[in-house]
This record gives structure tokens, sequence and C-alpha cells, in this order.
């Protein structure tokens, strides 16, 4: 099995699909691969320290995570081999091509990223709302094999297919409002992990999100009052889902951008699935879509 994350920013993955990963990896152990690309250069997330170093710290920060969580992590380098800019991505060619080929050279079963907005009124991060828009976009041309050989040149005489995963849209905290759950995942076994992973990020969890004054975040002084907002922030989520406080779960929306799956190929993968997901109206969708043909 392999599963991959793309996402805009070091630090989006631990609060949207890193506890789902997690527990992929209790079922699966050494049977699973787990990797996450990461879209921009994370040059922007700071309000004291330079361009450069926050840059270089929250790499090491992403990287720390990694060790912890025991995924890849990939950062998505454009074909002329930069990274794109923080906070200010868009839906370019060189960005759709970086994108296609992070994904053809790994060929997840499972790829998860930002959602679309979907309401006017819910607010957006344009550099989520860029990865989604993209990742969309290139889904079709992932088993196109001269889609992007300008940026990647091939021998276009011969081409090896290339799998098409399912592309699920994980919860988005700036759309607030606006998000959908076809899957919700209780990751309660794996959130004391996750806590430690997302500590991982200590020029944000301490010092950027507090200081933007967009996430209600106090400066947590250790690992055990952060995790107590982790908490609030999980049961917050649950409460937009329309989920009891507790379990904590991860919530996905499977999309008809990628391969489109069965219902039973779904729950038969995914692991700690809650009763609370929409099966019932999931499967409808997915019949209406096709799904296995």
């Amino acid at each position: 099995m392999k599963i991959m994350c793309i996402h805009a920013h070091f630090d989006d993955f631990e609060f949207v699909a890193a506890g789902t990963f997690e527990m992929w990896r209790r079922r699966l152990g050494g049977a699973l691969a787990a990797r996450l690309v990461v879209c921009t250069d994370g040059t922007a997330g700071h309000h004291f320290r330079s361009r450069e170093e926050t840059g270089r710290v929250r790499l090491e920060e992403q990287l720390a995570s990694a060790r912890i969580g025991n995924y890849e992590l990939a950062p998505l380098r454009l074909p002329d081999g930069s990274s794109p800019r923080e906070a200010s991505l868009r839906v370019t060619i060189p960005l759709m091509a970086a994108i296609w080929k992070a994904i053809r050279d790994f060929e997840p079963d499972y790829l998860f990223c930002p959602p679309l907005p979907r309401d006017p009124l819910a607010g957006i991060h344009v550099d989520h709302a860029a990865v989604a828009q993209a990742v969309r976009e290139v889904a079709y041309m992932i088993n196109v094999p001269h889609a992007f050989s300008p940026e990647y040149p091939a021998d276009e005489t011969r081409s090896t297919p290339c799998k098409v995963p399912v592309i699920l849209n994980t919860y988005d905290s700036y759309q607030f409002g606006s998000n959908g759950c076809d899957l919700a995942v209780e990751v309660e076994e794996a959130f004391d992990l996750v806590a430690r992973m997302a500590w991982c990020h200590q020029s944000q969890v301490c010092e950027w999100l507090p200081w933007v004054g967009r996430h209600q975040m106090p400066v947590p002084a250790s690992l055990e009052e952060f995790t107590a907002t982790l908490r609030r922030h999980s049961e917050r989520r649950n409460g937009e889902l329309g989920l009891p406080p507790a379990p904590a779960v991860e919530a996905f929306t499977v999309t008809a951008w990628g391969i489109v799956p069965t219902l039973a190929r779904l729950t038969r993968d995914f692991p700690g699935l809650s009763p609370r997901s929409n099966l019932a109206g999931l499967g409808q969708r997915l019949e209406r879509w096709g799904a296995g043909t």
C-alpha cells in the first residue's frame, strides 16, 4: 500500500492526515509506504526570522516530524530545481508538471490533498487553494506520459502505464464552515503521537501561529499544554462536521479526480473508520460516478 499527501506548507500534514497515516502503519507495518510532498519553500511563515532562516528551520522541523511519523518527506521541486514560493502560489505549468512528476514517481494507491473552496463566503489560504486546483487539473494527466515531457524529457516512443490513485480531500481549517466529510477516521489511538509530530514545528506552534492571530492559539509552554490546545481544535473540528467531541477524527471527502473507488474498496482499505462516516451517501455518489467500471 502506498499513500501520499500533497500539501502546501511545512506543518499542514500533522493537522489533517498524520493520524490516519499512523493508523494505517499500525495496521500494515512494513507493507505501507507513506510520502509527504510539501509544495512551498516555507520562507514566509514567520515575523522575526529572516526568510532564509525561516525556510531552513521549517524544513528541519518537518524532517524531525518525519522521523517520529516514519514517513518520507519529499519537498516539491519545479522543473528548474527551485522550490515554489510560499504565500503566493499559483497554478502554473511548472507547478502542474512538478506535481504530475511527484505522483508518477511514487504511484500512490491513495492521494490526499486540500479541498477546493466550495463556498465563496468561506475563507481560504491561497497556497492551499492552489495546491487543490493543481492536483485537480493534473489528475487526468497522471497516466498521460507526454503531458509534461517538455519539462521532463523522456523517450516518447516507449511508455509504461502509471497507476492512477484514488484522490481524497482533507479537512481545511482555513475553509471553516465549508468542509465535508465522507470518511471519518478515528485517530484517538494516535493522538499523542500526532501531537509530538506537530510539536516538532516549534517555529510555528510556539512563535508564528500565536502571533499571526488567525488560529486562536495561546503560546504553549510545553508539549502537554500544546496537546490540550490540539484537543480543543479537534473538538471544534468535530463540531463543525456534526460529530461528537470525542473520539478525535480526521475527515476526508472522496473525489472523482482520480480513479473512482468502490465503497467496498474504501471500507476494506481505510483503518479505523468511524460509524459516523457518511457511507450510505458516499456509496450512492460512487455508484452514480460509475465506481468499478
